[in-house]
C-alpha cells in the first residue's frame, strides 16, 4: 500500500488517538517525514522490535505496541488454555511511553483472556528474565530501547525460557503479525493504575517477594565473602543508574552485601529525557563523567554505570597515573572472567565440566585465559539469546557446567537465573571484585597490567557507520554483501589467512572451504596472520554498521599501531 494512502488512513480514522492527530496534522507539509513514519512496517525480529516513538507504521505507538502484542496473543491462544493461563510477563524501563506501552500491551493480552504478571515500577530486563522464568510464564514482554538515545523505544519478547524468543517461535510470531492489516482494530481492556488494586482479574501485580527472591539468587553468586566483610565498608564506588531502572535493583543488592556505594543523586531519579547525558550508553566514558566527577571528589577509584533497562554495565577505573579511563566492554569481561576463574579454583569449586560462553565478536584474550584455567570457551552468534540457548542445552543434556558469559557491548551473565544479560549481578561482582583485589593489597587496574603481562596485549575496538532514511537497513546489508563477494587476502600489509561468511556458515583459508557451526548469521570475519581478526556486522536493531578490530601485539604501543593502520585501511577497501 502506498505511504501516502497509509497516512491518509491513519489521520482521518475516529480511533486516531488526539495527540496523535495532532502529531500527524504538523507534518503534513513534510513528504518525507510521511514516508519515514508510513512506507514502511516496524520490522519485528528475534529481539523484537524498536524504532523512534511517533505516530505511524514505522514507528513506536501504542498501534503497533498493539499489533504485535495481538499477534503474541494469537501465538499464545495457538498454543492452548494451559498457555494462556501461563501467561505473560511484562516489564518496561524508564524511558518515554515505557510504562504506557506496557499498559497497552498488558491490556491487548487481557482482552484475549490470556494471564498477565507485571511490575508495578520499572524494572531491568534481568528481573523480567527471572519472573518469566519464577512464575513459570508462557512468555514474556520488555519495554525498552536499551541504551538508544532518548527519541527511541522498543518491544522484546522473550520465550518461556526467561531468553529472548527463539528464531521459530518469532516466526510463527510475526505471521500472526503481518496478518493484521488494520492497526486500529486491535482492542485492549485499558489499565488505569497499575498500583490501584483495582485491576482486571486476570491481571497480578508483581510484589516485593519476588523481587527478593531474585537478590537472593544473586547473593548465592559471591565469590569473596571474607573479602567483602573486610573491607565492604571501608572501599569507595560510585554508581551511577543514568536515570534508569537499575537504581533500585543495583542499590538494594549491593547494600545486602553491605558494600558502601555513592549514587550519584542527579542521575538517580528516572529522566525520560537522559538530560544529563547525550545518550544513556555506559559504555561511553561522557556517560559516566557525573560519576567520574564525583569520583574525583571523593577520591573514589571505580566508577560504573548501568543503562536504561539496566542489562549493560560501564566501568572506568583509576590507571597508574592516578587518572580514570573507561574500561571498554571486553575489558571488563575480562576482568570479571579472570576473577571468577581465579576464585573458582582457589575455593576448590571449579567444575570439571565448566565453559565459558561468549560473542565471536568478543575479545580473543576470553581463549587464552580459559586455556590457563583448563575451561572449554564457547562461541556464539551475536546476540544474548544465544547465550541463552546454551544455558539451556546444557542444562537439558547436563553435558557442561555454564560459568560466565559476556558481550563485548557490555554485557554479563553468571549464573541461570536469568537467561539475558544481567547488570545487577554484574554490579555486584565486580564490587565484589573491588573488595577482594583491595584485601591483598592490589588495584584493579594492576590487575589488568598483570594479565597483559602474562597472556599478551589485546586491544579490542568498535566502530560503526550510521545509515538513515527508509531504506537504511537494506543499504546497510548491501554493504556487507558487496564486502563478501569482495576477495580479501590482505588488510594493507596485514595478511588475512581465513574469511569466515557466517551467512553460508563456511570459512575459507588455503584455498579449501571448511564448514562452520554457527550459519545465517549475515556477517563476514576476517582472521589475521598476526592473531587478531576484523569482523563486518549490521546491527539487527538500528541502521549502524558495525566493525569489530582484535589486535594482539607485544605491548600497548604496537597494538595501538597496528589497530590505527587496520582501520585507515579497511575503510578505505569499505568506501571503494
Amino acid at each position: 500500500m502506498d505511504y501516502r494512502v497509509n497516512y491518509e488512513n491513519w489521520i482521518t480514522s475516529p480511533y486516531l488517538r488526539a495527540d496523535g492527530l495532532a502529531e500527524l496534522t504538523a507534518i503534513k507539509g513534510d513528504e518525507k517525514e510521511i514516508e519515514y513514519s508510513f512506507g514502511a512496517e516496524l520490522e519485528f525480529g528475534t529481539a523484537g522490535m524498536r524504532g523512534i516513538i511517533g505516530y505511524g507504521t514505522n514507528k513506536m505507538n501504542v498501534y503497533t505496541v498493539r499489533r504485535a502484542t495481538q499477534g503474541l496473543a494469537e501465538f499464545i491462544k495457538a498454543n492452548g488454555a494451559q498457555a494462556m493461563k501461563r501467561g505473560v510477563a511484562i516489564s518496561y524501563d524508564t524511558r518515554r511511553n515505557s510504562e504506557l506501552f506496557a499498559k497497552t500491551a498488558a491490556g491487548v493480552l487481557l482482552h484475549n483472556d490470556i494471564k498477565v504478571y507485571i511490575y508495578p515500577e520499572p524494572r531491568p530486563v534481568p528481573m523480567l528474565s527471572y519472573a518469566v522464568r519464577e512464575l513459570k510464564a508462557f512468555a514474556g514482554i520488555m519495554i525498552t530501547a536499551s541504551h538508544n538515545p532518548k527519541e527511541y523505544n522498543g518491544y522484546k519478547v522473550y520465550g518461556e525460557d526467561g531468553a529472548q524468543m527463539s528464531p521459530e517461535a518469532t516466526e510463527e510470531v510475526v505471521k500472526y503479525i503481518t496478518a493484521i492489516t488494520d492497526y486500529f482494530s486491535v482492542k485492549e481492556i485499558e489499565i488505569e493504575n497499575i498500583k490501584s488494586g483495582k485491576n482486571p482479574v486476570l491481571l497480578s501485580v508483581i510484589g516485593k517477594k519476588l523481587e527478593k527472591s531474585y537478590y537472593n539468587e544473586l547473593i548465592k553468586l559471591t565469590l569473596s565473602k571474607k573479602a567483602v566483610k573486610a573491607v565492604g565498608k571501608k572501599i569507595k564506588i560510585v554508581y551511577t543508574p543514568v536515570h534508569g531502572s537499575g537504581y533500585v535493583p543495583v542499590t538494594s543488592i549491593l547494600k545486602k552485601l553491605k558494600i558502601k556505594a555513592t549514587l550519584v543523586e542527579d542521575q538517580a531519579m528516572p529522566d525520560t529525557e537522559f538530560s544529563t547525558v547525550e545518550v544513556p550508553n555506559p559504555e561511553f566514558k561522557e556517560t559516566l563523567s557525573m560519576g567520574i566527577e564525583l569520583a574525583n571528589k571523593i577520591k573514589a577509584d571505580v566508577v560504573f554505570g548501568t543503562d536504561p533497562d539496566c542489562d549493560r554495565l560501564g566501568v572506568a577505573i583509576r590507571d597508574d597515573k592516578g587518572e580514570f579511563v573507561a574500561l571498554s566492554g571486553n575489558q571488563v569481561g575480562i576482568l570479571l572472567l579472570d576473577y571468577i576463574l581465579l576464585r573458582l579454583k582457589a575455593e576448590g569449586t571449579l567444575p570439571e565440566n565448566g565453559v565459558v560462553v561468549k560473542s565471536f565478536v568478543s575479545t580473543g584474550m576470553a581463549k587464552l585465559l580459559c586455556q590457563n584455567y583448563g575451561v572449554e570457551l564457547v562461541e556464539t552468534p551475536v546476540g544474548f539469546k544465544f547465550i541463552g540457548e546454551k544455558i539451556k542445552q546444557y542444562e537439558e543434556d547436563n553435558s557442561k557446567t555454564y560459568i560466565f558469559g559476556f558481550e563485548e557491548s557490555c554485557g554479563y551473565l553468571r549464573g541461570t537465573h536469568a537467561r539475558d544479560k544481567d547488570a545487577v549481578v554484574a554490579s555486584m561482582l565486580f564490587a565484589e571484585l573491588v573488595c577482594y583485589y583491595q584485601y591483598i593489597n592490589k588495584g584493579v587496574y594492576a590487575r589488568l597490567c598483570e594479565i597483559y603481562d602474562k597472556y599478551g596485549y589485546v586491544i579490542d575496538s568498535t566502530d560503526s557507520i550510521k545509515y538513515s532514511g527508509l531504506h537504511a537497513m537494506d543499504d546497510m546489508n548491501a554493504a556487507v554483501a558487496k564486502m563478501r563477494e569482495t576477495d580479501v587476502s590482505s588488510v594493507g600489509i596485514y595478511t588475512v589467512s581465513g574469511v569466515r561468511d557466517y551467512l553460508a556458515g563456511v570459512k575459507k583459508a588455503d584455498g579449501e572451504i571448511t564448514e562452520l557451526e554457527i550459519k545465517g548469521i549475515n556477517c563476514v570475519y576476517y582472521e589475521l596472520l598476526s592473531g587478531g581478526f576484523i569482523c563486518l556486522r549490521p546491527s539487527g536493531t538500528e541502521p549502524k554498521l558495525k566493525i569489530y578490530y582484535s589486535v594482539k601485539a607485544k605491548d600497548k604501543a604496537h597494538a595501538e599501531k597496528v589497530l590505527a593502520e587496520l582501520k585507515e585501511n579497511f575503510s578505505a577497501m569499505l568506501k571503494e
